[in-house]
């Protein structure tokens, strides 16, 4: 990866709508270079998908929670079941195995606080294997992206 594939992820990242002619215009290359490398990119796995980023609140969801949570045990069949929970359900919108004093940590998005709590009661308290989990409710969002440093 080059200077000008950096600078095409740059732009990309934070308006993925550009066109080919734009970027070409602003990167000082041409169309068709533009075009090749995105396409090697995209094909190589370093643009993984480009999606829509949504607003938070203007979709109902007024809560997100951070949740560290640790498992009763470390048997890799019971990690990877709760591995795939956490992948197939909605509300948890980011999801790490951590080292350190838990053994995951997750973002939740909910409703209202009510909603958070029916989330915990059917995906933490419902789950034998779940020993604890501690919340944090976000008061307020400071800075929130997923644009990389480039």
């Amino acid at each position: 990866m080059d200077g000008l594939d950096r600078k095409i992820l740059a732009l990309v990242q934070s308006d993925s709508r550009i066109t080919i002619q734009e970027l070409a215009e602003r990167t000082g290359a041409s169309t068709a270079s533009v075009q090749r490398r995105l396409r090697a990119m995209r094909e190589a796995g370093t643009i993984k998908r480009e999606v829509a980023l949504l607003d938070q609140q203007a979709l109902g969801l007024g809560i997100t929670a951070v949740v560290s949570v640790d498992l009763e045990r470390d048997s890799v069949e019971q990690t990877e079941t709760f591995k795939r929970k956490a992948k197939n359900d909605p509300h948890v919108t980011n999801f790490y195995c951590i080292a350190g004093d838990s053994d995951f940590v997750m973002i939740v998005v909910a409703k209202n606080i009510q909603d958070y709590e029916a989330f915990t009661q059917r995906f933490f308290f419902a789950d034998k294997n779940v020993r604890k989990f501690r919340t944090s409710i976000v008061v307020a969002t400071v800075k929130a992206t997923l644009e990389m440093p480039l």
